[in-house]
């Protein structure tokens, strides 16, 4: 197995991009951009070919949030946060979150492909019916 041979690296620089740009306009413009930082993640976990890897990218692309983070983006840190264990926790924290959006991506991406296999399954199973039903009457009205 290669190391970087499933990692999709463009959904992983996209997803760190987007999750980025959302806190840098909630930081600067209106704060309800915050939250919308995590479709970024999403797309980071959901480009990955299994979950394993989509839960890695998605923490992965958390570290730009932990950067951002750290500049004072999310704003000032006092008190416990101020500390060195304060900011240890605050970024394992903001991996922890981008692991499980990333997993969350990475289900997604699953479930869309069983439901489209299982669908695609239910209309070949359609088509043999009604060709059945076309030849059964052809042949009665004959």
């Amino acid at each position: 197995m290669e190391l970087f041979g499933d990692v999709n690296f463009k959904a992983l620089v996209f997803g760190a991009a987007i999750a980025g740009a959302f806190v840098i306009f909630g930081a600067l413009y209106w704060d309800w951009f915050y939250p919308f930082a995590a479709i970024g993640l999403l797309y980071a976990g959901y480009g990955q070919k299994n979950i394993k890897i989509a839960t890695v990218m998605g923490a992965m692309a958390s570290t730009v949030l932990i950067m951002l983070a750290l500049d004072g983006y999310f704003g000032k840190f006092t008190g416990f946060m101020a500390t060195e264990t304060g900011i240890l926790v605050m970024a394992l924290i903001i991996l922890s979150v981008g692991a499980i959006v990333g997993f969350t991506g990475g289900l997604v991406k699953r479930n869309k492909i069983k439901a489209k296999e299982e669908y695609e399954k239910q209309q070949k199973i359609g088509k043999n019916k009604k060709n059945k039903k076309a030849k059964s009457s052809k042949n009665i009205k004959k």
